[in-house]
């Protein structure tokens, strides 16, 4: 019955209501692209467009920006010392990674689901849709006519098993340690390891869309990195991200990046000791229009009081609590504190549930003690339903 009924729904059925996509050109700097993503709104991300090289009045979507890319950026180990200088570099900077698939792929309303959900176990983030007929299409400055696509993500898909979710009866009602879910937390950092350490961890975690898990030396979890919270916030992240612990950063992130002024000291404090002086003239950049690398970032020598460092982040909120599956308040919304997790034990279909609601990739998964057993990604969840329509 499930796979009759799959047989005739398109990828456009799961578009309805879709916004259309915020077009960036290839040949856009890095500052560009954090302009853009400051002035976006709810959209986290900007579709980078260039033209067909066998059809140059064409364009094509040929990636995708967000706010962890110009964070990680500014953080390589290259561009440290001069973050806003590396501004000024395009955004084919570190939009095709080497030996890296795709991370966006075009798909046409009147394919299938089936065809499209492949396309995402093929490795791909993202599917860019059209939405708009030809007759229709209006050229945005740059953009190339990318109003007329529309995202399209595993969460996507998410949604649409789970308003389906009785033709698959009684699967989902398994736990998800049955049903083999349950992957080993690969991405953890100790919650006192320099949070540059966490950076190569937080660029995967962004290609696999999960998180980076931030442990106790006893392998508790106590918090995480994650790059679906750091991709709303803006580059000061980076300047944290440089002076910080790993779980002094998870506070910084809870703070949503706005911290006490006596905080904000320590961390220019720790910059100093370092010699990271690139950074504090990034954290104390003004980024407003018009933009320009060498004139937005100010001078890093202002006279602020320097406070030991000890004083960091903690005068934010508490570490990280931890929401379960078995929790009403988990369900009622995520807030940037939290880590989501489950149990062993926990049904994919309540798993399912928290992953939709809290709108993240992965959900951690813990024993009663909270020992971190692994995490259950939605990429998993997912090829369930695609074996059982096989």
């Amino acid at each position: 019955m499930a796979v009759s009924w799959l047989q005739d729904r398109e990828v456009a059925d799961l578009c309805i209501g879709k916004p259309p996509t915020r077009p960036i050109p290839l040949s856009a700097t890095v500052g560009d692209a954090l302009l853009a993503l400051r002035n976006a709104g709810a959209d986290d991300r900007l579709a980078v467009w260039a033209a067909d090289r066998a059809a140059p009045e064409r364009r094509a979507c040929v990636g995708k920006v967000c706010m962890v890319d110009v964070i990680c950026y500014l953080c390589a180990e290259e561009n440290l010392e001069a973050p806003c200088a590396a501004l000024g570099a395009p955004v084919s900077a570190f939009l095709f990674p080497k030996a890296a698939a795709p991370l966006v792929r075009r798909v046409e309303p009147s394919s299938s689901i089936l065809e499209a959900l492949d396309a995402i176990f093929d490795g791909v983030q993202s599917l860019v849709v059209p939405i708009r007929a030809a007759a229709s299409r209006r050229k945005l400055a740059g953009g190339g006519g990318s109003a007329e696509f529309c995202w399209l993500t595993q969460e996507d898909f998410l949604r649409f098993f789970l308003n389906s979710i009785f033709l698959f009866s009684p699967v989902p009602a398994l736990s998800v340690s049955d049903l083999g879910l349950v992957r080993p937390a690969a991405l953890t950092v100790r919650h006192q390891d320099p949070a540059l350490c966490a950076l190569p961890l937080i660029r995967a975690a962004l290609t696999e869309q999960t998180s980076v898990a931030v442990i106790s030396n006893n392998g508790h979890l106590v918090g995480e990195i994650s790059p679906s919270t750091l991709a709303h916030l803006d580059e000061r992240v980076a300047a944290a991200l440089a002076a910080l612990s790993a779980g002094e950063l998870t506070a910084y992130i809870d703070c949503s990046g706005t911290l006490p002024e006596s905080a904000t000291r320590s961390i220019k404090a720790r910059l100093r000791e370092k010699g990271l002086l690139g950074m504090l003239e990034l954290l104390e950049a003004d980024f407003s229009p018009p933009f320009s690398p060498t004139t937005s970032c100010s001078s890093s020598s202002s006279s602020d009081d320097e406070s030991s460092p000890s004083a960091a982040p903690s005068n934010c909120r508490r570490p990280r609590r931890l929401r379960s599956v078995g929790s009403y308040s988990a369900r009622m919304g995520r807030q940037s504190e939290e880590a989501i997790v489950c149990h062993p034990w926990s049904s994919l279909v309540a798993v399912m549930i928290q992953a939709s609601t809290h709108r993240v990739g992965y959900v951690w998964v813990v024993d009663d003690d909270y020992f971190l057993v692994g995490m259950v990604t939605l990429s998993d969840m997912l090829k369930v339903f695609r074996e059982q329509l096989a």
